[in-house]
């Protein structure tokens, strides 16, 4: 049997498979190739293997792509699939953003087993998240709910929420959409209100910079409107130096050309923010980002600021 023409380098959850056969989908009805010609690796990770405790105090988000990065430098792979909220501000040396896959929705959705939406909820129910941001938000239209760290994925998260671990859970409308889970889903949360996190949705492709072959390949799965909302976010967080320790929120849309971006900076429990925006020319979607995120640093009190990093 001949060699693949391309590895695929994606954790092993059931939602990364999916993206990562996404991928592979694309590549073969780009190349006109066989199945065989593109093969999927799934690499477990150290974000993985940390089942006690949040990320946020094991060293963020990082933790979900440092292996796989590792065998996309060393070429067991040629390139990475990754949910691109999870994706580091920094990206690797030497590898670089490839390709984004067209966005899909971008909501998140409760889960409710104590009652179907956030209003309906129990006054101090207890909702699981991994997520600081999703707890904030929570926190913010419910000050009385209890958040507690919810980790694993899609289905062990159903799981224990049928096993009763907690009242109700958050998660992203597109993982379980993705997954065939949608109807979990007791409450889709409006994004104006729930604001998602930076790059929810999009499916990010990372390869080794200067690999010409696979960059080539990659190009026919690429979504502009959806490559230039994640180059703004990722602008936007970058400013503020954001990672799991930070409840972040933002969202860039791309019609006709134009880009309008609002962002969201939250204390942990969800009583203060600072919220900015910007809008022109997708083509200057980098410095639309950056631009919103200096405007938020600058109006974040000192003691909120303390948080970043």
């Amino acid at each position: 049997m001949a060699a693949p023409l391309f590895r695929i380098g994606t954790r092993g959850s059931p939602l990364a498979l999916w993206q990562a056969n996404a991928v592979r989908d694309g590549l073969l009805a780009a190349l006109g190739a066989e199945p065989d010609a593109v093969e999927i690796v799934a690499i477990r990770t150290t974000g993985d293997a940390i089942q006690d405790r949040p990320l946020s105090e094991a060293g963020g988000k990082g933790l979900f792509v440092k292996e796989i990065d590792e065998a996309l430098l060393d070429g067991r792979v040629h390139l990475a699939v990754h949910s691109a909220k999870d994706l580091p501000t920094d990206l690797a040396p030497g590898t670089t953003l490839a390709a984004t896959l067209k966005r899909a929705d971008v909501r998140d959705a409760l889960i409710g087993g104590a009652a179907a939406t956030v209003d309906a909820l129990p006054r101090g129910a207890v909702v699981g998240t991994a997520s600081l941001r999703r707890g904030a938000l929570a926190r913010r239209s419910r000050p009385d709910l209890k958040v507690v760290p919810f980790r694993g994925n899609v289905q062990t998260r159903l799981d224990k929420l049928a096993r009763g671990e907690v009242d109700a859970t958050l998660l992203a409308l597109a993982g379980l959409t993705r997954l065939g889970l949608q109807a979990h889903a007791t409450e889709i949360l409006d994004e104006d209100t729930f604001p998602p996190a930076l790059g929810q949705g999009a499916v990010a492709v990372t390869a080794r910079a200067g690999d010409e072959a696979t960059l080539e390949a990659l190009r026919n799965l690429d979504c502009p409107d959806t490559a230039a909302a994640l180059l703004c976010e990722r602008a936007f967080l970058k400013v503020l130096d954001g990672s799991c320790r930070t409840p972040i929120a933002g969202l860039a849309r791309v019609s006709g050309g134009a880009l309008r971006f609002k962002g969201l900076v939250l204390s942990e429990d969800g009583a203060r923010e600072v919220a900015g925006e910007a809008s022109g020319p997708a083509s200057d979607a980098e410095a639309l980002g950056a631009e919103a995120g200096r405007d938020v640093k600058a109006r974040t009190p000192a003691d909120l600021l303390a948080a970043f990093g």
